[in-house]
């Protein structure tokens, strides 16, 4: 047991050293990644969890993010600006897990977004888009098979990503005097037009009295260097849309309610981003890289099967870095828009 105990400390704590990496947000908007529920947080008063090793082979998450963009950065710093860029999304997300056995899983993410920006520049008008996003089918696996004695445990989870999504969405605005179809910004496309993978953990390990530590962690890798999707813009190295990863981080602390069963809330930081550059490929085009850490407070409760999770992450701090070719054109750092918080709900049920 002493042994399982180092591991999992171990994984936990190179979950701690991946948020002091520097991988950066979608500027306007944070990566599109799913955040699953962990009802194996949630504790019952003998000091069981809700989660389901053996009874329950179906579960069904639907989440949904909401967020308004409208703080303007120019690297880390926050500037003055009198007319703001709005960019308000609705993220949803329908995951699908089955399990085949008390370790091992077949995973399924399907993301439908819709989204509304007041874009400023020329195009200018205000653009509405909704679509379904990219899917990602692959399979998670508990490195030990729970339930564990320590009240701990691992899992590991890899994915393909699909580009079932709309990456060319456009809309009617103002261009040199006349009103023209227009491609939306990159922000909000609903997909980015190319194949990836992505590598995923997340673990627990109980605590004192009816408190657990937790991670999760998620990369996107996206291989293809552009889209060929323009964008209308005129700077150097930035007329078509790049096609970039993504990362999504989260680690801390869940503490059970005393005398109410089934509710528990969780203090944490979270970190999200889209990188300046790509793990695998070229990274040319136009992308807005940068990072989010937000302090993130949540809540859980569960009845019987089904557990409703509620987070509201806010920033700490916030960049905009400098992306490829800004950097090979020395050219001005470019500019972004970030929100001071998100909400964030996810309902899950065991069938």
């Amino acid at each position: 047991m002493k042994k399982i105990q180092k591991i999992i400390l171990a994984a936990m704590v190179a979950s701690v050293g991946l948020a002091g990496v520097r991988a950066s947000a979608q500027g306007c908007v944070a990566a599109h990644t799913n955040q699953r529920t962990m009802s194996e947080l949630v504790k019952t008063y003998d000091g069981g969890s809700f989660g389901g090793w053996s009874i329950h082979n179906l579960t069904v998450d639907i989440g949904y993010r909401m967020f308004n963009s409208n703080k303007y950065f120019v690297g880390d710093a926050e500037l003055p600006r009198a007319n703001a860029i709005r960019n308000h999304q609705n993220i949803f997300d329908v995951g699908v897990e089955y399990r085949f056995t008390p370790r091992w899983s077949f995973i399924a993410d399907v993301p439908v977004y819709n989204g509304s920006r007041n874009q400023l520049y020329p195009p200018t008008g205000v653009f509405q888009v909704s679509g379904l996003g990219d899917m990602t089918v692959g399979g998670q696996a508990w490195i030990f098979r729970p339930p564990t004695e320590n009240g701990g445990n691992i899992a590991v989870s890899a994915s393909l990503k699909i580009p079932t999504g709309i990456n060319d969405a456009t809309g009617t605005a103002l261009y040199k005097g006349q009103m023209v179809k227009a491609t939306a910004d990159q922000s909000m496309q609903p997909g980015d037009g190319g194949w990836g993978f992505s590598l995923g953990t997340q673990g627990y390990k109980s605590m004192w009295h009816r408190a657990d530590a937790y991670y999760q962690a998620q990369y996107l890798f996206n291989p293809r260097n552009t889209n060929g999707v323009a964008t209308f813009r005129s700077q150097p190295g930035q007329s078509v849309m790049s096609v970039t990863d993504q990362y999504l981080y989260r680690v801390g602390v869940t503490q059970g309610v005393p005398k109410v069963r089934g509710l528990a809330f969780s203090l944490g930081v979270r970190g999200e981003g889209v990188p300046v550059r790509d793990l695998l490929g070229d990274s040319d085009g136009f992308r807005r890289p940068g990072s989010i850490l937000s302090l993130d407070p949540g809540l859980m409760f569960n009845v019987r099967r089904t557990t409703l999770s509620v987070n509201g992450p806010w920033a700490l701090r916030r960049d905009r870095p400098p992306s490829v070719p800004e950097i090979q054109n020395n050219t001005k750092n470019g500019d972004a828009f970030f929100a001071d918080y998100t909400v964030i709900v996810s309902l899950s049920h065991h069938f």
